[in-house]
């Protein structure tokens, strides 16, 4: 005989096993809220606008001028966590990493069809993502101009320390709503193997279905009062 699982099975199981649910959904919550919030090192960005864009002579648009400008993005993204600038930034701001670790920090984004791309930087130090992001900008608006033999690059906003910063990351809330999703899908997983490992005979129907057996007859329960 094949066993099948009912609807009425599954929310039985879920009932009968509700506290091993909540308590596992509950230990993950609390694990990771400890981590968030006590082990985990606050991470802080801070971010630089640049412009891309070759000063003409003439006042005149040049379509050609403004693509080429665009696609240069690509390029500088590589130049600006090159050793030829991050050497340079190491030296200035006398940084006690190396030139992997300060380009890990840095991320270079742009828009579609745009001449405008941002520098990011991220550290555990707030003022010290401000200090980076500005020092990278400066030193590769300097040192293009020697690499490729360009002046078209352009800073249009520089990072700033705000009053009170806030960590990027970690994200507690969003941590420990991960961590409540995992603990209860695992406090289910859980509570269904130990109903299915669980042999236990308590009434007629395990009988039938775990034995495979008729029920011929049943005796009641007898009284202990004479």
């Amino acid at each position: 005989m094949e066993e099948t699982i009912s609807i009425k099975d599954i929310f039985q199981t879920l009932k009968k096993r509700w506290k091993l649910i909540t308590l596992l959904t509950l230990i993950a919550a609390l694990i990771s809220g400890a981590i968030s919030y006590f082990l985990l090192t606050p991470v802080y960005q801070s971010s630089t606008q640049m412009l891309v864009n070759q000063k003409q002579s003439e006042n005149q648009l040049d379509s050609n001028q403004i693509r080429s400008n665009i696609d240069m993005i690509n390029t500088y993204s590589v130049i600006i966590k090159s050793p030829a600038i991050l050497e340079k930034v190491i030296d200035d701001l006398e940084l006690e990493q190396s030139v992997d670790q300060l380009s890990q920090k840095i991320t270079i984004n742009s828009q579609e069809n745009s001449q405008v791309f941002s520098l990011t930087v991220q550290d555990s130090n707030p003022s010290k993502a401000v200090e980076i992001a500005n020092a990278v900008s400066g030193t590769f608006q300097k040192e293009i101009k020697d690499i490729m033999n360009v002046d078209n690059v352009s800073i249009l906003a520089k990072a700033e320390v705000k009053e009170n910063p806030t960590p990027v990351k970690p994200s507690p809330l969003l941590n420990i709503a991960i961590a409540v999703i995992v603990g209860l899908m695992a406090g289910i997983g859980l509570a269904f193997i130990l109903e299915f490992m669980d042999n236990t005979i308590r009434d007629e129907k395990d009988i039938e279905t775990l034995l495979e057996l008729p029920i011929l007859g049943s005796i009641q329960k007898i009284s202990q009062n004479k």
